[in-house]
């Protein structure tokens, strides 16, 4: 695309020309930005009434961070009769999370009024500035760079204060309009491609769930005589499979619960998150802690182990496994997990692996588990869990036609997903030549 036909110098982060007529200016110059509420415990208890009339509460969770777009439906509501004690974010403003894992990266503009967390910060375009030229500066890479830079001042997150004096590129109000036209139409178009890859990700994650359900309970030979199992979720399973329960194929332990000050140096430790972010355990973990030579006997971890998830403040997290591949002589396991340790010649390694993430058993534990204050998994419940065990040869093939699939399929997934990133890099790449003016988009628009 053409470039405009006159610049000017300029002194901005990257960018040392702008056109002639555009100027650069300051945030606070152009909008008014200002962050949200929280919201106590009792309010939320209140306002996670679903019959409640008011105003969406959105927190980061909220938006897509794909699409960036708000799920206006998925949270609580403000009621009208309180809304004057919150900050409200009118429709046509810019939400950008600005604290925690997502600062900087969760970016959505608002199709209706909504209350917001004071984690996000919205911006409300002042007038002769656009509204959605606004939206896309702040997910220019102008925007972005400087917000990177300012986040080593303030660990995970960047201020307000900090965010008004960025500097940014406007043109006159009748080109900002023009630009922003041009934008939305071309970024429909890439994010509709990214939607659609997007949903394709999921479609492969639920084949190779359901595919996963299917065979560690029904076997690979479809023609092979079956047996109720008298599990519901299970259903009918092989007649020469047994049907037993975890308590009868091994033992279960609760880990070590040790000081804070304890940690940072000694011996390997094995965390909540080495073992809901891997589903095989790694040989390596980052943890340490001072733990003496009794508890690496008594919380020690040996191949063929099982580590379960224990406690969390939702059930969502409970009962991820990850599977111990490799004796790890000096480690011990947290306290909120539990290992399973089953006996000799009765469970595969690998076939653990996959029949611990049969998705029906998420249905076992939810339906089973009480939850109070914190979601937690009791030993007693584990060693309910209904196993069916093939003989150990049938397990090995299982999994090895288990483990063949997974890897077509995830390879698939990272090839898609490495696509997805490309798409995102043009998106911004051309948000930022349209922004800063390196592009004319006047006359294609």
């Amino acid at each position: 695309m053409k470039s405009y036909s006159e610049y000017k110098k300029a002194s901005l982060l990257g960018i040392d020309k702008i056109p002639l007529d555009w100027n650069q200016k300051k945030i606070k110059f152009v909008a008014k930005i200002y962050n949200g509420n929280s919201l106590n415990d009792e309010k939320k208890e209140l306002f996670e009434d679903i019959n409640i009339e008011g105003i969406p509460y959105v927190s980061s969770k909220h938006i897509n961070l794909e699409t960036q777009i708000i799920n206006y439906k998925g949270g609580m509501k403000i009621p009208s009769d309180v809304l004057s004690e919150y900050k409200i974010a009118d429709e046509n403003s810019t939400l950008l999370c600005i604290e925690g894992g997502s600062a900087g990266r969760k970016i959505a503009f608002t199709q209706h009024k909504v209350c917001f967390v004071n984690k996000l910060a919205c911006f409300k375009s002042f007038e002769q500035i656009d509204s959605r030229f606004l939206y896309y500066q702040i997910n220019s890479g102008l925007f972005k760079d400087q917000f990177k830079l300012s986040m080593s001042g303030m660990i995970g997150g960047v201020s307000i204060s900090s965010i008004n004096n960025f500097k940014l590129i406007f043109p006159p109000f009748e080109q900002q309009k023009v630009i922003s036209k041009y934008l939305d139409r071309e970024i429909k178009k890439i994010d509709s491609l990214i939607i659609e890859k997007s949903n394709f990700i999921e479609l492969l994650q639920e084949n190779i769930s359901t595919l996963v359900s299917h065979i560690v309970t029904k076997g690979l030979n479809e023609n092979t005589k079956m047996k109720p199992s008298g599990v519901d979720w299970i259903g009918d399973i092989p007649k020469h499979w047994e049907l037993t329960k975890l308590r009868y194929i091994g033992q279960c332990q609760n880990g070590i619960n040790i000081g804070g000050d304890a940690f940072g140096s000694g011996y390997p430790f094995i965390s909540y998150g080495d073992v809901y972010n891997n589903r095989a355990l790694p040989e390596k973990v980052k943890g340490l802690v001072q733990s003496t030579l009794q508890d690496r006997e008594i919380y020690s971890t040996q191949a063929g182990d099982v580590l379960f998830t224990r406690t969390s403040e939702t059930i969502d997290e409970i009962g991820f496994t990850s599977v111990c591949y490799k004796d790890m002589p000096d480690a011990v396991f947290a306290g909120f997990l539990i290992k399973f340790r089953p006996k000799k010649n009765t469970i595969d390694p690998l076939f653990s692996e996959y029949y611990f993430q049969n998705e029906k058993l998420r249905a076992f534990f939810v339906k089973e588990m009480n939850l109070v204050t914190r979601a937690s998994l009791s030993q007693e419940l584990l060693k309910r869990m209904p196993v069916p065990l093939p003989p150990e040869n049938e397990q090995r093939e299982i999994a090895e036609y288990l483990s063949n699939k997974d890897k077509k399929i995830n390879e698939l997934i990272k090839e898609t997903k490495s696509s997805i990133e490309l798409l995102k890099e043009h998106r911004t790449a051309l948000i930022s030549a349209a922004v800063t003016g390196k592009i004319d988009v006047r006359e294609v628009a």
